[in-house]
Order: structure tokens, then sequence, then C-alpha cells
């Protein structure tokens, strides 16, 4: 494990808890690479009360329900600035902000996210779940191909001097019908999945985050 990354399971924070803490871990890690120093790299994993986010390219209209029912369901609309369109997050889901500098490891962005989307194949591969890459859709599904291709986990990223936040968002234990208030990631045409529905019973979240954390750690560490 590199010793300049540090992991960091937060447990349930409110989602502008978490966005004000990546953009400081962030600010100080641009700031050190700027003055030429070896700052820390953090990876955050979270879970989130119930709120939906907005990417900066998202449209409107992929919400589905009035404010009124978004309230009704104790969530919240949130506009950020990652890519993707729309998403939701909420208790059950592991969502994981890596703030790391790609030059530091000699990725590109697309290679970041296809990294990502790596790790979370393998993850739910020790579940016994095959999940796909299904092109011109990041993220990883289920079933790619056929009337059932539903995703499992939604990928949407930014960076600034190649220092990233955001991240992912891996449907463990999550309530589908959450998604049911939006067209996720503006698909219309395509379902959701978690672990939990896969298998027919719920999962260990700490047994998800530990093999999501040693799998990304070490295909950083392979490259």
């Amino acid at each position: 494990m590199p010793a300049d990354i540090s992991v960091r399971d937060l447990g349930r924070v409110p989602y502008r808890e978490a966005l004000e803490l990546q953009l400081k871990l962030q600010s100080e890690l641009k700031e050190a690479k700027k003055e030429g120093r070896k700052g820390e790299e953090t990876v955050l994993m979270v879970e989130h009360p119930h709120v939906y986010t907005l990417g900066k390219h998202g449209k409107p209209e992929n919400l589905l329900v009035s404010a009124e029912r978004l309230s009704s369901l104790g969530a919240e609309l949130v506009s950020v600035g990652r890519g993707g369109d729309i998403t939701y997050h909420g208790p059950g889901q592991l969502v994981v902000y890596p703030i790391i500098d790609l030059e530091r490891h000699g990725l590109g962005v697309k290679a970041y996210v296809d990294m990502l989307e790596e790790s979370v194949i393998r993850t739910i591969a020790a579940f016994g779940i095959k999940g796909e890459r299904v092109e011109g859709a990041t993220g990883v599904w289920i079933d790619k191909d056929k009337p059932g291709e539903r995703k499992i986990c939604a990928i949407g990223v930014a960076c600034s001097r190649f220092v990233t936040m955001h991240g992912f968002a891996l449907n463990v234990n999550t309530d589908l019908k959450m998604f049911s208030a939006i067209n996720p990631c503006g698909f219309v045409d395509k379902g959701v999945a978690s672990i939990a529905g896969e298998l027919g019973h719920e999962v260990e979240m700490n047994r998800v985050k530990t093999i999501w954390a040693e799998t990304f750690l070490s295909l950083l560490n392979d490259r």
C-alpha cells in the first residue's frame, strides 16, 4: 500500500460536507504540487443521506419529481462540478472520492476512469457478479447487451491541474426504488442494480470497502 495515500472511512456524512472536504483536500494537494512538494493523496469512502446530484452537463429534466416530492423522500438536489448527468446517493451505497495527482501516477483522465471501472469490476467479481463496461456509458454494468442491462456503479470525476475529486457510487445494499425519481445518468432505457439485489441478500459494507481499497491501491502500484 503506498504510504502517501491515506484511505479514510468517514461513515455516513451529508453530501455537502463531503464536498467541502474534497475541495479542501484537492486545494491542498494542488498547492503542494505548485510549490514542488509531495502533498498527501487521500481516498475518502462514505455513505450519504438521500441526495440527488446533477453533473455540470446534466439535464434538469432527468429529475422526474417535484421539489415537494423530493422533500417528502427526505432528499435534496445538489448541482456539482463533476462529469456525468444525474444520479442518486443514499444509505447502503459505497461512495468513493479519490483525491490524487494523476501525473504522479502517470495517468491521463481516461486511463484513470478506466482504472476506477476496473477496480469496481474486480470488487464485485469477489461476490460472484460479472461487471462490464458499455461503450459510450461510463460506469459498471450488469448483463451487458441484454434486455435487462443495468448499471451497478456510476462514475463521475473532475480534475484540476490533474488533481482529482468526485469519483464513483457503487450500489451495495442500496434501496433501488430511490432511482425511480430520476433517469439515472440520463438513461431512459436502462435499469439499476445492487450487489444485494443480485445476490438476494445484504452484504457487509466493510467487506466491500476493504476489497475495493486493496484492489484500487494494487492497480496503482502495478503502474
